[in-house]
């Protein structure tokens, strides 16, 4: 385990020094990044024409249009909890128990 670490770190210095050597000597190993200019992006430049999201569907509105608000909502009738918890309690009570009980 020792031999093989010792190993590790022998090779990653190797080449910890070769790179330093090798941009001391002015070779460049790797090209540096370097950033994209947009110039003709931020450039002032006449408005481009407008296009449609819909595709090549029109708008149509139909007259007499009814605002959401107005819209008869339909009557949802809901069971209060404690009505649930009763009928299940009962529904329970009521339901027919088991014969045989195995116990291991």
């Amino acid at each position: 385990m020792k031999t093989s670490l010792f190993v590790l770190c022998f090779l990653c210095a190797t080449v910890a020094m070769g790179q330093v050597a090798a941009t001391q000597s002015g070779a460049v190993l790797a090209p540096t990044f370097q950033v994209a200019d947009h110039a003709n992006q931020a450039a002032p430049q006449p408005m481009a024409q407008e296009k449609s999201l819909l595709g090549s569907s029109t708008i149509s509105i139909a007259h007499g249009e009814m605002p959401l608000s107005e819209v008869p909502l339909p009557v949802v009738h809901v069971t209060p909890l404690g009505d649930v918890a009763r009928m299940q309690r009962e529904e329970h009570a009521t339901t027919k128990k088991a014969v045989i009980v195995w116990e291991n």
